[in-house]
């Protein structure tokens, strides 16, 4: 990620080449799908809640680096590998969760040098954009989903998702670390 180096650093456990990443990404937002049908089948209502809850937790984890590639991608840039670490924007979340979520495995991705530089404003605008983007709507889709298809308690977490969703737009639009705020710099604001 070409971000400044004042700007704190993602705490990085292992970098993936882009096929393997690209692959695990796949397969988790496949398996969420899968963990989703299985809720509308599941033999008891606590079966169906955890199951639904496992499918947005799937979605958030596995939309996030791949809608970078997908998007950067269909633009022309090019990606050297992904990351797993934590977040990259850390203070986005309330500070008792800080810490767990510096030390989850969230994908990222790093750019092509020379990719990003050939790439225009918005090319990276839209690239950068695409990540929290869809964090906070892939697995917000999944939730709508689980109550259309009646899954128990899947009003009230509908609700919980829709709100987890503004949470991190709104975040990630207020933090200097944020793909927002990178996709403002691309474009030559702050």
């Amino acid at each position: 990620m070409n971000v400044s180096t004042s700007l704190p650093q993602r705490k990085i456990f292992r970098r993936l080449p882009v096929l393997a990443g690209n692959t695990i990404q796949l397969a988790g937002v496949v398996a969420a799908c899968g963990v989703l049908a299985l809720a509308r089948t599941a033999a008891s209502k606590p079966a169906a809640i955890l199951a639904m809850i496992a499918a947005w937790v799937l979605l958030y984890f596995f939309c996030h680096g791949i809608a970078h590639w997908a998007a950067g991608r269909f633009l022309g840039i090019r990606f050297a590998f992904y990351t797993v670490g934590g977040t990259g924007n850390p203070e986005g979340y309330p500070a008792g969760m800080r810490w767990v979520f510096e030390h989850l495995p969230f994908f990222g991705v790093q750019t092509e040098k020379a990719s990003m530089q050939k790439a225009s404003p918005r090319a990276k605008a839209i690239m950068w954009s695409a990540g929290v983007t869809s964090s906070a709507v892939v697995p917000t889709l999944g939730a709508l989903c689980a109550w259309n298809a009646g899954i128990p308690g899947s009003k009230p977490f509908l609700i919980f998702a829709v709100f987890w969703a503004i949470g991190t737009l709104a975040s990630n639009w207020r933090s200097r670390t944020g793909d927002y705020s990178k996709a403002r710099r691309a474009l030559g604001g702050r």
